[in-house]
Order: C-alpha cells, then sequence, then structure tokens
C-alpha cells in the first residue's frame, strides 16, 4: 500500500535536507515542500508555542514506513518529529506503481 508522509521542519534547509536524503536512500517516490507554513500551535513541556513550519508530503510505501520514520528522525532537529503516514486508499494507478517502483 501506498502512503502519504506528513512531517514538519523548521527550517526550508532542514527539509531540504531530510527531502534530499530520503530520495537518495529510495525511501520515498516524491516529496512535495511547502515553505510558507503552516503555523503550528501546540503546548511543549508546560509552555505554549507557536511556530512556523515547513510542511513536507512525501509518497511512499507502508513496507519503507518505519525505515522513513528512523530516518527523519536520525535527521530532525526536534526532539520528537511530526511524521504522520496515511494511507493513500484511491489514485492514479500508474502513478501508485511508480511509488512502488522508486521505493525498491
Amino acid at each position: 500500500m501506498s502512503l502519504l508522509v506528513y512531517i514538519t521542519c523548521p527550517t526550508v534547509e532542514e527539509a531540504r535536507n531530510i527531502a534530499d536524503v530520503l530520495l537518495e536512500e529510495r525511501l520515498v517516490a516524491c516529496v512535495n515542500l511547502f515553505s510558507g507554513g503552516p503555523v503550528s500551535l501546540y503546548e511543549w513541556k508546560g509552555q505554549r508555542e507557536e511556530t512556523n513550519e515547513v510542511l513536507l508530503l512525501a509518497k511512499t510505501t507502508e513496507l519503507r514506513f518505519d525505515e522513513l520514520v528512523q530516518r527523519v528522525r536520525g535527521l530532525h532537529s526536534y526532539e520528537v518529529p511530526c511524521i504522520v503516514g496515511l494511507p493513500i486508499t484511491h489514485g492514479d494507478p500508474a502513478f501508485l506503481e511508480w511509488v512502488e517502483q522508486q521505493t525498491r
């Protein structure tokens, strides 16, 4: 099964580095980088935080997800980075096959 992985980063540079490594290691087929937001509001260690972040949307497979999570954790500056995999239940079959091929 293909997955869409949602990852947030504090800077464009960190996001690009993570994207480059994931692509080079074939842990993902493609990464979209959104550098204009989001603004994240959350509580961390008892304090309210508001952070401008960079969003990565990566396409991968369920088989590569655990390895992707470990790699992102090793590259990411956050103590607990946001890495969420969402199943792709519908999609262009040719695109989903390409994702499978790219991540083998």
